[in-house]
C-alpha cells in the first residue's frame, strides 16, 4: 500500500511521522509521564526511517515539490540519520536508565536527528541552513547534557564556538550564492546557467566559505579541537555524533559539488591529507579508547573529503555510511574495550615473512592493476593506494598472522567475503544515486601526485620513527601528538565536583 503512494503523500506521511516523534519525545519530558513510556516513543521514532526507505525504494517518489528536493541521495541520508538515531536511542533505553537526564536525552536526541533529515531533504537554502544550525544547536545540547559537570560545559563551549563560525560559513555562503543568481532554490542556483554569472574570485570565495563550514563538524586541522573535547559527552551522544553528524560535510560537498573549481578542490585535498596524518596519529598514540576513536574519525573523514575533492562523490557516500555504521557499533560496544592480556600464541617467524612478503606482493599486484584501468584518472591512484595498501595489511594480520593452516584459510575466506560483500555494496549504492549525483572536474593530475606523495611521506616518517623509538624524533613526534589529542586542563577533572553531593 506504502508503495503505492505519491511522491506529495509519501512526503506528508513522512513529515506527520516526524511530527508524532517530536511530539512523543516532548510527552515524556513530562515528569507524571512513566519510565516505561519510553518503549512506546521508540516504536514510534520507528516510523520516519520506514517512510524514508519506503520512499528510497519507489522509484517515482524523485521529484520537487515546494521546497523539498526529493531524490534518491536526500531520501537515503534521511533514512541513514534516522535509522542510526533509532538503533542507539534503542541501546540508550537501559544504557543511561538512572541518569538524572534520562528524558532530556531522548528529546533532544529526537530533535537533532529529526532536524538533520530535514535538511537534507531541502531544496531550499533558507531552509537548509535553518535545518543545519539546528542541527549543530541540537548536538551542542546533547553534548552539555550533564550541565551540573563542569567538564562538559567547557567542551559545550569550545564546541558551540567552533559550529558557530561552521554555520556563519555557511550562511554567508548561501546568501552571497543567491545575490548573484538571484535564486534560493538549490536546483536553480546551480544550473550552468546561474554558474555562469559568478566571477572566479566569487566563486573561489564562496567555495572556501563551504569548505570551512564542511570541515569545523568533520572535525579536520586545525579546527579539530571540539570532537576531542567532546568524547565527555555520553558514549550514546559520541555514537550518532560519529555516526550521523561528523561525516555531514561528505553530503553538503556533493549537494553543492556543480559550484566547485579547481582552487578549491586543491585546498580541501590539502587540508584533508593533513588530517588524515594527524588523525592516524591520534588514534595510535592514545590509550583512551574513545580518543582513539576520535582520532580514527578524523582520518576517516579527510579520507572521505579527499574523495570529494577528487570528484568521487559516490563512493564518498559509500564511505561516510559504512563509516558511521563501523564507528557506531564500536561506540555502543565501548564498554567492553577492556582488554584481557593473554599469552601471545608462538608463531613461526620464517613462515610468517614469507606470507607477509607474499600478502605485500599481492597489494601492489592489485593496486597496479586497478590503476592501470584508468591511469588518466587522479582518484583511481588514491584509490589504488588506498585498496593495495589495505589489502597488504589485511593479509598479515588474517593470513601471515593466522594459528596454522586452518587459520589462514579462514583468513582468506573472510577476506573474499569481503570483497564479494564491497562489490554488492558498491553497485547498489551506484544504482541508487549516479542519476542523482553530480560527478565534478578533478584536479590537476600534478595536485593528486602531490597529495599521494605526502601521505606516502608522512607515513614513512612514521614507520621510522616507530622502529627508532630510542630517538629523540620518536620522543618529540610522540610527546607532540599525544598532546594534540588531550583535553585542554579546563576539561579534565579527576573527580567530577558533582559527584560530591552523592559521596557526601
Amino acid at each position: 500500500m506504502l508503495f503505492s503512494l505519491s511522491l506529495s503523500s509519501l512526503l506528508t506521511l513522512f513529515f506527520i511521522m516526524l511530527i508524532a516523534s517530536g511530539l512523543s519525545g516532548l510527552l515524556f519530558l513530562h515528569p507524571r509521564v512513566p519510565l516505561s513510556f519510553v518503549r512506546i516513543h521508540i516504536s514510534i521514532v520507528a516510523l520516519p526511517p520506514l517512510v524514508s526507505l519506503v520512499a528510497l525504494a519507489n522509484s517515482s517518489a524523485n521529484g520537487n515539490v515546494g521546497p523539498w528536493s526529493l531524490d534518491s541521495l536526500a531520501w537515503l541520508m534521511a533514512f541513514f540519520v534516522l535509522a542510526i538515531g533509532l538503533i542507539i536511542q534503542r541501546f540508550s533505553v537501559r544504557y543511561l536508565m538512572g541518569d538524572r537526564y534520562y528524558r532530556k536525552y531522548f528529546t533532544l536526541f529526537t530533535f537533532t536527528t529529526g532536524v538533520a533529515s530535514i535538511a537534507w531533504l531541502s531544496g531550499d537554502l533558507r531552509l537548509m541552513v535553518i535545518s543545519w544550525g539546528a542541527t549543530l544547536v541540537g548536538l551542542t545540547l546533547l553534548i552539555r547534557l550533564n550541565s551540573t559537570w563542569k567538564v562538559t560545559s567547557e567542551a559545550t563551549k569550545i564546541s558551540g564556538r567552533l559550529f558557530l563560525l561552521s554555520w556563519f560559513s555557511l550562511l554567508f555562503a548561501l546568501i552571497w550564492l543567491f545575490q548573484v543568481t538571484g535564486q534560493w532554490q538549490l536546483s536553480l542556483a546551480l544550473t550552468t546557467e546561474s554558474l555562469e554569472q559568478l566571477g572566479s574570485w566569487e566563486r573561489t570565495g564562496i567555495n572556501l566559505l563551504i569548505i570551512l563550514a564542511v570541515i569545523i563538524p568533520a572535525a579536520q586541522w586545525p579546527f579539530q579541537r571540539w570532537l576531542i573535547e567532546s568524547v565527555v559527552a555520553p558514549t550514546p551522544v559520541s555514537a550518532i555524533m560519529h555516526a550521523g553528524l561528523v561525516n555531514a560535510g561528505g553530503i553538503m560537498l556533493t549537494r553543492f559539488s556543480p559550484l566547485f573549481n579547481d582552487i578549491a578542490s586543491i585546498i580541501l585535498l590539502i587540508l584533508a591529507s593533513i588530517s588524515v596524518l594527524i588523525g592516524s596519529g591520534i588514534s595510535l598514540v592514545q590509550v583512551d579508547y574513545k580518543r582513539q576513536l576520535v582520532g580514527s574519525t578524523i582520518g576517516q573523514m579527510g579520507f572521505m573529503l579527499i574523495q570529494c575533492a577528487l570528484g568521487a562523490y559516490i563512493a564518498a557516500i559509500i564511505h561516510l555510511m559504512l563509516h558511521g555504521l563501523f564507528k557506531a557499533t564500536l561506540f555502543l560496544q565501548a564498554g567492553s574495550a577492556v582488554r584481557r592480556f593473554e599469552i601471545p600464541p608462538r608463531v613461526n617467524e620464517k613462515s610468517s615473512l614469507l606470507w607477509i612478503m607474499a600478502g605485500r606482493t599481492l597489494g601492489l599486484l592489485v593496486g597496479v592493476a586497478f590503476w592501470y584501468m584508468a591511469p588518466g584518472e587522479g582518484y583511481q591512484l588514491i584509490s589504488a593506494l588506498i585498496l593495495g595498501w589495505s589489502l597488504s595489511i589485511s593479509w598479515t594480520q588474517l593470513v601471515a598472522f593466522g594459528k596454522g593452516r586452518i587459520g589462514r584459510i579462514a583468513g582468506l575466506s573472510f577476506l573474499g567475503g569481503t570483497a564479494i560483500v564491497y562489490f554488492i555494496i558498491h553497485n547498489l549504492f551506484y544504482e541508487w544515486l549516479h542519476t542523482t549525483v553530480y560527478e565534478s572536474v578533478q584536479p590537476p593530475m600534478s595536485v593528486v601526485v602531490l597529495v599521494v606523495s605526502l601521505l606516502l611521506f608522512g607515513s614513512a616518517i612514521g614507520t621510522w620513527v616507530a622502529r627508532n623509538r630510542s630517538s629523540v624524533s620518536f620522543a618529540v613526534l610522540y610527546l607532540w601528538l599525544v598532546r594534540l589529542g588531550e583535553a585542554k586542563p579546563k576539561s579534565v577533572e579527576s573527580h567530577p565536583n558533582y559527584l560530591k553531593q552523592y559521596l557526601s
